[in-house]
């Protein structure tokens, strides 16, 4: 008899099970039956996708951080319209409000899984990496554009930003801060680089 219900596409399904229950029971709570059974598929279809459970949570990483590169052009596009501020804070709270926090916990509590995401990527945290790598190249947008000066140091205002926002959503079983207090956390941390009007 075979167990467990077919599924068109295993592995997308193991991932979004994967992240519900990483929102929903932290890190530790993370094994691969939590995965499968979250999923409504046999422990099976795991190991039958994945050489094993440290590979599954590694590939899920990632995945979830090309989707980010994917995002990038989105971001890029808004460079010119809006504010600057509000252009940060909306793709902060986007990249913060997802499972992208819950996953940073992830990586940084398995060494195991460091380990294996080390292969793909040598330095820094999967998806924080790419995160900054997209503010970066928003702002650079925006430098050309004249919003932002041009004696800005990027370099270090990218990653500056990530981590005021990563500060901001961190808990993630309490209330989610307020759009206001985001934007005022991110027009702070930008005010020095966005040219002042001249009257």
């Amino acid at each position: 008899m075979p167990t467990g219900v077919a599924i068109r596409d295993p592995r997308e399904q193991l991932f979004d099970a994967a992240e519900r229950v990483l929102l929903q029971d932290g890190p530790s709570g993370l094994t691969s039956r939590a995965v499968t059974t979250e999923a409504g598929c046999a422990k099976g279809v795991l190991h039958r996708h994945f050489a094993d459970f440290d590979a599954f949570l590694a590939d899920l990483v990632l995945e979830r951080a090309a989707r980010i590169r994917s995002q990038a052009a989105d971001l890029q596009d808004l460079a010119g319209t809006g504010t600057v501020a509000e252009n940060l804070s909306t793709a902060l709270t986007d990249l913060f409000e997802s499972v992208a926090v819950a996953i940073v916990s992830l990586v940084t509590s398995r060494d195991s899984l460091r380990a294996r995401l080390r292969e793909a990527a040598p330095t820094g945290v999967p998806l924080l990496t790419e995160a900054t790598a997209m503010i970066a190249s928003y702002l650079a947008a925006e430098r050309e554009l004249g919003r932002i000066t041009a004696t800005s140091d990027i370099d270090a205002l990218a990653p500056t930003l990530i981590g005021t926002a990563h500060m901001l959503f961190a808990d993630r079983t309490g209330t989610p801060p307020e759009p206001a207090a985001v934007h005022r956390a991110i027009a702070t941390v930008i005010a020095g680089a966005v040219p002042q009007p001249t009257h």
